[in-house]
């Protein structure tokens, strides 16, 4: 298998063992002084406030802490600072720190090892001392030893933890990435994709690149398909697909629909009977066909029904959905843009071959597909999607999840919008939910990526166990993550406007404990793609000639085809 990382991933290690010098003892900070549910406010000590503590870490919004009760010690995360008399004449100072109750450390019964539980047994109490989180708490809390995780960066709070992801919770309940355009999304989907693979040959990973982006940051591992070399046909949409692709949105549209479910059905019993080498009449199948049954049929079948019923027709039957539904069909016929669906010359019950490279079974040292949608035209992109959605999640139902599959889709909000009102992308809409509800029971795994959480349908984003959230400066935006945070750890999103380049924050079920982190810097050949240089650069000198651009309008004409 072509190895992506150029060094292989190092396993958590205390910072005792890795450099060989004696862990610091634990730093009192401060003690408690309040308890209410799940929040805790604690007085500073005076130690943690003056120069005795220059060589101690500061203490800080999103520090983790640890507070010692007499059979635990309960974890937290510190989400404000005050001092609420400052200035005034007094021997000392008084500063707050409030923290954020989220686990505790126990005795494991197995292991019989200090473990990170989430939830608390035993609250603290008045008085208890709060202590900084050492490198061995840090480790134990974010980076687990005993579950299968794939480090993606280091902790903000500390550069020498790894910040892990748990494999299995990160893919099982699905996970989604925001941030603002230049945050870094793509880069960190990345990251995660790429120590994914490293690290799980068998995999199974269809990324839907509406900008095509990815097919070069994963060197020798994808499968590129474009609209160019590869076949989807038109055979393989189901009904509601087929009737988004061929009928009008007007007040024929019902008539239509009737008439193209008639001869869908038609068609395909004619298939089925000259492919069983059988003369039956269209009435007398030899087996059940519905206009959903993923079977070849001939758009000339569908045509020559349709003009079978025009003839049929007195002059005061409205004839005008059944011309209206063949030109339609002739013209998706004729258009070279199409010709990945509806261009084959010959009729072949290519399904396994489709599923096959589409999915990668077997994945032959490619375990990813890139599916290239950037030239896709826009009026059929929802058909698109909807149809590989689609089939990844019947492949999943009728191998009982034999084929464990993650789905990515790039751009999310652009092809499953919030709004009910935008009828465009309904089939994709369905398809996506029903991946992001039942996807889980049948090992079938959803990943989103936008920049407008606030676009995205809500049902569908609820679903995702998991946020990986770049720097997001709206506050819309910023709203939709909160509501559909059940951390108890929404404070740290306030911080979202002012996280760096590589910087995140992730909660949810894929990780141990909310935090924040940096991504690992990706090597040069394996970033995605950015077709912008920059202006600055790029207007340096002319870079275009007249003899491209000729090459460009011929490319654009035949919608990608070379």
């Amino acid at each position: 298998m072509n190895q992506i990382l150029r060094t292989p991933p190092q396993p958590a290690t205390p910072m005792k063992e890795r450099r060989g010098v004696p862990a610091s003892p634990p730093v009192r900070i401060a003690h408690v002084v309040s308890v209410a549910g799940s929040h805790a406010v604690a007085v500073l000590e005076h130690v943690a406030q003056g120069a005795v503590a220059a060589k101690d870490p500061r203490v800080q919004i999103g520090a983790l802490v640890k507070i010692v009760t007499p059979n635990t010690a309960v974890m937290g995360i510190v989400s404000a600072m005050t001092m609420p008399m400052p200035g005034l004449d007094t021997e000392e100072e008084m500063g707050l720190i409030e923290i954020n109750l989220a686990g505790e450390v126990v005795n494991d019964d197995n292991s019989k090892r200090l473990t990170f539980k989430r939830g608390v047994s035993q609250l603290p109490s008045i008085g208890d001392p709060v202590l900084f989180a050492d490198r061995h708490d840090l480790t134990r809390v974010y980076a687990p030893p005993a579950i299968a995780s794939i480090k993606v960066g280091t902790l903000f709070q500390d550069p020498s933890v790894p910040a892990r992801l748990l494999t299995d919770d990160l893919l099982a309940k699905h996970f989604i990435v925001v941030g603002s355009t230049g945050s870094g999304k793509s880069c960190a989907l990345t990251a995660i994709l790429q120590r994914l693979l490293y690290e799980h040959s068998g995999a199974h990973v269809v990324i839907l690149d509406v900008h095509n982006e990815y097919a070069t940051a994963f060197e020798g591992m994808v499968e590129r398909v474009t609209l160019s070399n590869f076949n989807l046909p038109f055979w393989l949409l189901n009904f509601t697909e087929l009737a988004a692709a061929l009928t009008s949105k007007d007040q024929h549209h019902d008539a239509e629909i009737e008439i193209l479910s008639e001869a869908v059905v038609y068609a395909k019993r004619r298939y089925a009977e000259a492919a069983a080498g059988r003369v039956r009449k269209a009435a007398e199948p030899s087996h059940v066909i519905s206009v959903d049954t993923p079977t070849p049929f001939r758009l000339s079948d569908v045509t020559a029904y349709i003009d079978d019923r025009l003839g049929k027709l007195e002059r005061t039957h409205n004839t005008l959905p059944y011309r209206r539904l063949k030109t339609q069909i002739e013209s998706l016929v004729a258009d070279q843009r199409y010709n990945f669906m509806f261009g084959s010359l010959t009729i072949q019950d290519t399904m396994t071959d489709v599923l096959s490279r589409l999915f990668r079974i077997p994945n032959e040292g490619r375990p990813i597909t890139v599916v290239d949608l950037s030239t896709a035209p826009p009026e059929i992109l929802d058909v698109i999607i909807s149809v590989i959605s689609r089939l990844a999640f019947d492949l999943a139902v009728w191998s009982n999840g034999a084929v464990p599959m993650l789905l990515v889709c790039e751009e999310a909000h652009r092809y499953a919008p919030a709004s009910d009102k935008d009828l465009t992308f309904v089939p994709t809409r369905r398809e996506l939910g029903r991946i992001a509800k039942e996807g889980r029971k049948y090992s079938l795994s959803l990943a989103l990526v936008t920049q407008r959480p606030s676009d995205l349908d809500p049902n569908i984003l609820s679903q995702c166990g998991t946020a990986v959230a770049l720097r997001l400066s709206s506050e819309r935006d910023q709203q939709v993550i909160r509501a559909n945070t059940y951390e108890g750890m929404i404070d740290l999103l306030d911080f979202l406007p002012l996280l760096g380049d590589r910087e995140a924050i992730v909660l949810g079920q894929g990780v141990s404990m909310p935090m924040r982190i940096k991504f690992d810097q990706l090597g040069r050949t394996a970033v995605p793609k950015n077709m912008n240089s920059g202006f600055s650069k790029s207007w340096k000198s002319e870079r275009l000639e007249r003899a491209a651009l000729d090459t460009i309008v011929t490319r654009w004409r035949s919608g990608g085809r070379e």
